[in-house]
């Protein structure tokens, strides 16, 4: 197995502090399945308003795909090319920006997932959508849905726009070797900056804060 973490450059600002233990410390004796998976999205009610300081930022979405394996919950992730402008390298979802052609952001989430890695939209039951996140400069507003597929798809990595797509494991993502956090201090504010370690990679910045609140609500008591 590879060495957890990968090569991201993570440009860390002076003056970071050690961070705390992720929000389900000490109360996950077994990971969730994949039936009670789908119970606790079932569960999860609308989201909340727009945070007022997005209200002006651009909008985007994701998709949050998640598949059975045996009765395991796995997830989809892409990786950003090395060359792109912003965020290269970067471990995500499929996603992107809102177009004026998409009738809301659940449409621009589906049309990215197919476009990006060959997720047919037809394929997807979307349960849940979570609450938007900004990017640290709150430039981006990001909404993300959590889709549930029948199995594995047959990703197709769309070139130029994903280097790579792969999948992991709820449990891969809650194991205690994969989390760690830090405090920073960046344009006059602190913000808690989650990462998950797997093999060869890194997740943080805006996926991580995702797939933080959705295992948070997952590992729920």
């Amino acid at each position: 197995m590879p060495p957890r973490g990968g090569d991201q450059i993570i440009p860390t600002p002076p003056g970071t502090r050690p961070g705390g233990p992720p929000p389900w410390h000490g109360r996950v004796d077994r990971v969730p399945s994949f039936e009670q998976v789908l119970e606790r999205l079932g569960a999860i009610g609308p989201p909340p308003p727009l945070p007022a300081d997005l209200a002006e930022a651009r909008p985007s979405a994701v998709l949050v795909p998640i598949f059975p394996v045996g009765d395991e919950a796995h997830l989809v992730l892409t990786k950003r090319p090395g060359h792109l402008r912003s965020h290269a390298g970067e471990i995500a979802f499929p996603g992107g920006k809102h177009e004026p052609a998409d009738p809301d952001l659940l449409a621009t989430a589906l049309r990215e997932a197919e476009e990006e890695v060959a997720i047919p939209p037809a394929a997807v039951r979307v349960l849940a959508e979570l609450p938007t996140i900004g990017t640290v400069r709150g430039v981006v507003a990001i909404t993300p849905f959590v889709g549930v597929l029948p199995e594995r798809p047959a990703l197709v990595a769309r070139p130029g726009e994903v280097e790579e797509a792969f999948t992991v494991s709820l449990a891969e993502l809650l194991d205690p070797e994969a989390w760690y956090s830090e405090a920073w201090h960046l344009f006059e504010r602190e913000f808690d900056m989650a990462f998950y370690l797997l093999p060869g990679e890194t997740v943080w910045g805006a996926t991580a804060r995702i797939l933080t609140g959705l295992l948070a609500h997952l590992t729920a008591d």
